[in-house]
């Protein structure tokens, strides 16, 4: 498959905000507000949509929201799209989606994680329109750690060229800013350390490559194997070899087993060279880890399995470009991810 990438954000560029899942409550307003202020701040111009009522678990009805995030996507004014955060169902959207429009219009960022890697994954995968796994809008304002870029910085760069990340060696988990008490929170209390981990058996040091594709367990297994969540079609052509993401949110470890088994049996990691498992607050099973979990389902595809990646929901975020052409590194002296965008 021969992966697209949008233009360079640049300062003027309008950036398009809808909420294809839940929308914003009353009490995160302020927050929603303060985010819309930073990409203000940093030069760019912001278009906020009708779908973002946070009254219940979805901002809209499906087909209105289905309806304003397909013009954002199509629209050539609008250079990225940025959703508030992610939600519940946004995979009711899926069939209301024409990718063949998506994929005739010049293509559009589209930047977010959780319930919008369920929006993000089918859309690289169906349009070869490359796509962002990062921080939500909501998350913006946060300093983000170096080496970690932020997703405004990876959607300024352009076609060709090439970036790399690394654990920034501290993480925050299970303790939440009060955004309704502070919405200009940009600075985390980081409450853990550590870098990638190794959870497979092997010893030998890992160096490899691969289209990079992925996302949020919960919400990517429920399509997985669907023609949404199809992997073999980033396998076409030359590239034979993927590094394939995931994360879990919250379910505990026993459905997370669950869940990776079936989207293994689904093909989602069929020609996958390395499998990176973003850090996780999510709870273990009475007799079952986390880390337990993603081996019972992974470890018989017997390549590299790095952890306690910067990928899912603790704080801070690794922005991941799906589609992008992904090289990981990982010894006793060094670890990263290097992305190239071609």
């Amino acid at each position: 498959m021969d992966i697209r990438y949008p233009q360079p954000l640049r300062a003027g560029d309008v950036i398009g905000v809808t909420s294809p899942s839940s929308g914003v409550g009353a009490k995160e307003r302020g927050r929603l507000a303060r985010s819309l202020e930073v990409l203000c701040e940093r030069g760019f111009a912001v278009q906020v949509g009708d779908c973002m009522d946070g009254t219940t678990h979805v901002s809209a009805p499906v087909a209105q929201r289905a309806a304003e995030l397909m013009r954002m996507l199509i629209d050539p004014r609008i250079r990225a799209i940025v959703p508030p955060w992610g939600g519940e169902t946004a995979i009711d959207l899926l069939p209301h989606l024409d990718f063949d429009a998506i994929s005739r219009a010049e293509p559009t960022w589209v930047v977010g994680y959780s319930d919008i890697s369920t929006l993000l994954t089918p859309l690289t995968l169906l349009t070869g329109i490359a796509t962002v796994h990062g921080s939500n809008l909501m998350d913006t304002p946060y300093y983000v750690p170096a080496p970690l870029l932020p997703w405004t910085d990876i959607v300024a760069l352009t076609a060709g060229a090439a970036f790399r990340q690394s654990s920034p060696g501290v993480h925050r988990l299970h303790d939440w800013d009060d955004w309704e008490a502070d919405p200009a929170v940009s600075r985390h209390a980081w409450n853990g350390d550590g870098i990638w981990t190794r959870l497979d058996a092997g010893t030998a040091a890992v160096d490899v490559s691969g289209r990079l594709i992925g996302g949020c367990i919960e919400t990517l297994a429920n399509v997985a194997g669907s023609r949404y969540g199809d992997t073999s079609r980033l396998r076409s052509g030359s590239d034979t070899g993927l590094i394939v993401y995931v994360e879990a949110s919250g379910d505990d470890a026993a459905t997370i087993c669950r869940n990776l088994h079936g989207m293994r049996l689904a093909g989602f990691f069929e020609g996958a060279g390395a499998i990176l498992v973003g850090r996780t607050g999510a709870p273990n099973s009475p007799t079952l880890s986390q880390a337990e979990a993603v081996l019972d389902a992974l470890a018989v595809l017997g390549v590299p399995i790095i952890a306690d990646v910067e990928c899912g929901h603790v704080p801070p975020q690794l922005p991941i470009v799906n589609g992008a052409w992904g090289r990981l590194v990982v010894s006793d002296s060094e670890q990263y991810l290097e992305q190239a965008l071609v």
